[in-house]
């Protein structure tokens, strides 16, 4: 199996990219949609970031 990551700016292409290998047949993760999820508010992520950070960020 190989393995390919897609790095770059915004409004690089990246997501492009990933669907065009997507509908390929490849399995594609989504780094930025996992760590919103991540962070959602109201999920343990969010609240360890808060702990760290203070409200001052929100």
């Amino acid at each position: 199996m190989k393995v390919i990551a897609l790095t770059g700016g915004i409004g690089a292409g990246k997501s492009t990219v990933a669907q065009f290998f997507s509908e390929l047949g490849a399995n594609v993760i989504d780094a930025d949609h996992l760590a919103r999820i991540a962070i959602e508010r109201g999920s343990e992520g969010f609240d360890e970031v808060i702990a760290r950070f203070g409200e001052k960020i929100l």
